[in-house]
């Protein structure tokens, strides 16, 4: 495990990460300090214990037996590694998922494993006994036990055990924190061990067992696969579709023996990837490469990946911790530099459902939406609705209810205000992303980019009637309140622009890119000469000289090479940010101290480094890594905190922490 950076300490870690639903982390220092979790918070019960020879011992999950010591913890993009000492052996636990965009095979495939390595530190030989439960929590959301079904039968070569609820409801809610409630769970072993289902009073559980001896020079072994098959992973207007590892007729079991048998050559790519990723991070600092291996899996983990009718990726983001809104536009905006750097097809993947919507007539606006339903249901945008209409009463919106199918309703229905839109927000975001996606891949995906353009032609238009000077608009950073004038979503609105003109210049239309281009130069240098104050940009062009915030949207000017701003610009603003930064970063802007990490990187992107520099960006990733070694918030990766008091203030375990990555895509597109 040399390979694999040692850290002391996250407030939560990744153990299990597959998608929004099969997703197991621990909230402690020690493995065994607490009960293991889903990422909302609720106990998802996962125990691992030891018998050396005949003494058992605890080294996962809360229990009554004495634990082995925790000696070390390091997490690397796709590997969680625990060590323990005790009773005259070593023990390691591994916990990965081989999450490696460059296989969207793999990324959807909802099979993770847990794998234990003994050996004797003593020099004598030791009868050992692996153990580990897995609680039947893992398949109904809510506290109250639910009636289960399970069993075991041999498969191939491997023993397979499996459990899930009697009653099986498909889909049969949505919202925000909750879990799966449906589907079912599997282990699979073979060599050495054995797994079963035991039912106990409360409820069944699932067990998997491992028997062998070690001595000294040699390795004891206890390989563990888990999965779990939703059966129905998203409702897809209308269609509702599994995960995309399934899309040809695949099944469970075949799922888990393409696992377990590529599991050598699985990890063997899993420790490359995190070396390759690790060098390329650190090559900015240590601090950096830290937080980038703690947000990976994570981002990636709160989606799922689906095929479209043509068979084409769909990659759903959940919005974790927030509304549970599905494929939101201002979550898929900050995730997407983790995806440009090694996918952009999940880009792709993102907008596409965006981009189908848009075109139903119940979206009767000339600009973008913000989502497209609430996980798992992709059945119609659900922000901003009006309230009580006719064509849907008594809605609500409380967790596991299921909104109405609004993708079916006509344009007459009008479901939505248009006070509660973020239209400036949304329409630069997508054309943002599409004009990134024709730089990297220019001849890929013309579905969501040149195919698209009368979509971008619409939205292009509302940005240049309200974008230079945006109204009391929402935006994604409203945490404050709602702003009139804001100069951050001005400069989203510029780049939107200047977006549509790369789009015009791929499309063959040269004459109208630059147009386009020379109405984006206007439309920035008035901006500018609105927004500058003495030392800075203001929050507002007509606020307070002292009001100030994040300009984290134009890094697009450098990434796509537009110059729209002059060097002097990001100069200015980088000091700036650096005069108010507290211990743990730059608030988000004047109104308040707290701030998102993913901004932070965005804003640190935009520093003029050398090939070999980093110190902007080493120095915001230090301050972020400050807040993650000592925030009292025992939750998966936070982007919402607290610069003062590292407190979360709210989100976690979402997928904007790809916006880490903003300093690696860059450096790629140099």
């Amino acid at each position: 495990m040399s390979d694999m950076h040692k850290m002391e300490r996250l407030p939560a870690v990744p153990l299990i990460t597959c998608d929004p639903y099969f997703s197991l982390w621990s909230g402690s220092d020690c493995l065994y300090d607490t009960d293991t979790m889903h990422w909302a918070g609720a106990v998802k019960r996962m125990s691992g214990t030891v018998k050396i020879d005949g003494k058992e011992y605890r080294f996962a999950g809360a229990g009554p037996q004495e634990a082995l010591l925790q000696t070390d913890l390091a997490v690397s993009a796709t590997r969680t590694c625990y060590t323990f000492e005790g009773a005259g052996i070593g023990l390691k636990a591994n916990f990965w998922t081989p999450l490696l965009l460059e296989d969207p095979e793999l990324v959807s495939r909802p099979c993770s494993y847990v794998d234990v390595e003994v050996v004797s530190l003593d020099g004598k030989a030791h009868q050992i006994q692996v153990h580990w439960l897995f609680d039947g929590g893992f398949c109904f959301d809510g506290k109250e036990p639910r009636p289960m079904t399970g069993g075991s039968y041999p498969h191939e070569d491997r023993c397979i055990a499996w459990m899930g609820q009697k009653k099986q409801t498909p889909l049969g809610h949505s919202g925000d924190s909750v879990t799966m409630d449906w589907g079912y769970l599997y282990l699979a072993v073979r060599n050495n061990g054995q797994a079963a289902v035991a039912y106990r009073q409360e409820s069944p559980a699932l067990t998997a067992e491992f028997t062998f001896s070690v001595e000294e020079g040699k390795e004891g072994r206890a390989e563990l696969a888990v999965a779990y098959d939703d059966v129905a992973s998203i409702f897809y207007f209308g269609r509702i579709m599994p995960g995309y590892w399934a899309r040809n007729g695949k099944t469970i079991l075949t799922a888990i023996s393409e696992a377990v048998k590529g599991r050598e050559e699985l990890w063997k790519r899993c420790c490359d990837f995190d070396r390759e990723l690790q060098a390329r991070a650190e090559s900015f600092g240590p601090s950096y490469a830290r937080i980038c291996n703690a947000a990976y899996r994570q981002s990636i983990a709160a989606h799922k990946l689906i095929a479209d009718e043509e068979g084409r990726a769909v990659f759903l983001s959940k919005e974790c911790f927030s509304n549970g809104c599905i494929g939101t536009v201002d979550v898929t905006y900050p995730s997407t530099p983790l995806y440009f750097c090694y996918q952009p097809e999940l880009v792709r993947g993102m907008m596409r459902p965006v981009l189908k919507f848009a075109r139903m007539p119940v979206w009767k606006y000339d600009f973008a939406p913000h989502d497209v339903g609430r996980y798992p249901y992709a059945s119609g945008q659900v922000y901003g609705l009006e309230g009580v209409r006719p064509a849907f009463r008594d809605l609500g919106s409380e967790q596991g209810t299921v909104y109405p199918m609004f993708y079916l309703m006509p344009r007459e229905t009008e479901p939505y205000t248009e006070r509660n839109q973020m239209p400036v927000e949304e329409s630069g975001n997508m054309l943002i992303l599409a004009a990134e996606l024709v730089k990297l891949e220019p001849e890929k995906g013309k579905d969501v980019t040149l195919e698209s353009m009368d979509l971008y032609e619409k939205w292009v238009k509302y940005l240049l009637e309200y974008g230079s000077d945006p109204g009391e608009q929402l935006c994604t950073d409203d945490f404050a309140g709602h702003l009139a004038h804001n100069v951050n979503l001005a400069i989203k609105a510029i780049m939107g622009v200047e977006s549509y003109s790369v789009l015009l210049d791929a499309a063959g239309r040269e004459a109208e890119a630059r147009e386009y281009h020379q109405k984006a130069v206007d439309m920035a240098a008035d901006v500018y000469g609105r927004a500058r104050r003495e030392d800075h940009t203001g929050l507002t062009f007509d606020g307070p000289k002292e009001s100030w915030s994040l300009k984290y949207n134009a890094v697009w000017d450098l990434l796509l090479g537009s110059g729209l701003w002059p060097r002097e610009f990001y100069d200015r603003e980088l000091a700036y940010y650096e005069e108010k930064s507290n211990d743990y970063g730059a608030p988000l802007d004047s109104r308040n101290t707290y701030t998102k990490s993913d901004w932070l990187m965005w804003c640190a992107a935009m520093a003029e480094e050398t090939q070999d520099g980093g110190k902007t960006v080493e120095a915001m990733a230090e301050r972020i890594l400050k807040f993650l070694e000592e925030s009292p918030d025992r939750v998966p990766f936070s982007d919402w905190y607290d610069t003062v008091s590292a407190k979360q203030i709210g989100f976690q375990n979402r997928t904007v922490q790809g916006g880490l990555f903003m300093p690696l895509l860059k450096k790629k597109q140099r």
